[in-house]
């Protein structure tokens, strides 16, 4: 019997794209992992011009994204788990956050 595993231990993501409604993150074995941007409300909620401000964490293993207090792992992109922020938190974000017209 074999047993399917997901390799996060030696992936690492390469490059990031983030539109209106999808994060895609190319990784150093050739994939491309896509997330509808709804996983995650931070992003989701965050203009185009914070979207596009991130960095690297843990060299290459998960994306920062300071103006929105987001981190996303490769390891969760690439078991298919969205945000498991609480709904306390994110509102306490968004309240925070200025209102756009």
């Amino acid at each position: 019997m074999s047993s399917s595993t997901v390799d996060t231990e030696h992936v690492v993501a390469i490059q990031v794209q983030v539109t209106e409604d999808t994060l895609s993150v190319e990784l150093s074995d050739g994939r491309t992992i896509s997330a509808p941007l709804g996983w995650y409300p931070r992003l989701f909620h965050g203009t185009a011009a914070e979207r596009q401000v991130w960095r690297w964490i843990a060299g290459g293993r998960g994306i920062h994204w300071p103006d929105l207090d987001e981190d996303i792992s490769v390891a969760n992109l690439l078991c298919g788990r969205p945000s498991t922020e609480s709904q306390t938190s994110f509102k306490k974000w968004l309240a925070t956050r200025p209102k756009k017209d």
